[in-house]
């Protein structure tokens, strides 16, 4: 009897979206678009020759196989996982200082900060939010050793590797009803950002009116014009809840361009500590 080798990769996605029942929310999970999740399963489903998942509505059940499956999956990523605890902890007494962009600290952080606190118990992590051309300047300075950013910083001076690329939508409040032909009530940062720019650029390029119906400092502030429906807002899906909700494609409006968040690292040697943070939140 042959036998072939699971990918552990495989197999982590798979406990994600058996657990969570949606390949969305599993997405967010394991830091992989809803295509990448899609795609993953597929492939475990053909090296295995068995139907591990079944729609029950906007839900993925797993199958009889599948449930079957779950426990000897779990059971490989734990052993995986603890192998890799064992072989590689060590104790990091210097703390990380982490600069982020607000979306990132919105999105992604919260996810990276229980990967470590998982794998380095006891490391300090210090979050420092600002603004990209204040953070760039801490990073050049040494201030801060790792930063998050979204797409890429205008001097290619830096280290970085490219942590997610998202697909940005235009995101309203659930009661939220479009009225085709009129001016686009935009909600936007009340300061210059990528996602400001696209959504102006895309408008214009379509040669659809637009005014800016509310600005904030914050994303909080964002949050709350959608769900009171003051009008929409580029964003990317990591933003979307149970009360906003992403337009009708067949709405009109443009389509948006991708963007991505990066992993940027300070110039010269990083701690221990820091480079122990930065190659566990990198893509492998």
């Amino acid at each position: 009897m042959s036998f072939r080798n699971l990918d552990i990769g495989l197999l982590r996605t798979f406990v994600a979206v058996a657990e969570k029942e949606n390949f969305a929310v599993a997405a967010e999970r394991v830091f992989r678009t809803q295509a990448a999740v899609s795609q993953q399963m597929q492939k475990l489903e053909a090296a295995l020759g068995r139907t591990l998942f079944e729609r029950v509505g906007r839900s993925k059940r797993l199958t009889p196989e599948g449930n079957r499956f779950l426990d000897h999956a779990r059971r490989i990523v734990g052993l995986n996982d603890e192998a890799y605890r064992a072989m590689t902890q060590r104790d990091y007494d210097e703390p990380v200082r982490v600069g982020a962009c607000a979306d990132a600290v919105d999105s992604l952080v919260p996810g990276y900060l229980e990967m470590c606190a998982e794998a380095f118990p006891g490391l300090r992590v210090d979050i420092q939010v600002g603004r990209s051309r204040w953070l760039t300047s801490a990073l050049r300075r040494g201030d801060i050793d790792l930063l998050v950013m979204l797409d890429p910083l205008p001097n290619p001076e830096f280290e970085q590797v490219v942590l997610r690329t998202s697909p940005v939508t235009w995101i309203a409040g659930a009661r939220h009803h479009h009225q085709s032909g009129a001016p686009v009530p935009l909600v936007l940062i009340e300061r210059a950002c990528p996602f400001q720019s696209m959504a102006i650029k895309a408008l214009s390029d379509a040669d659809i009116p637009w005014h800016v119906a509310f600005q904030t400092s914050t994303l909080a502030g964002i949050r709350a014009a959608l769900r009171a429906g003051m009008g929409v807002t580029p964003r990317t899906v990591e933003m979307l809840a149970p009360d906003l909700k992403v337009l009708d494609p067949n709405a009109g409006m443009p389509v948006l361009p991708s963007i991505s968040y990066r992993l940027y690292a300070r110039p010269g040697k990083l701690s221990e500590s820091a480079l122990g943070v930065s190659r566990l939140i990198s893509p492998r």
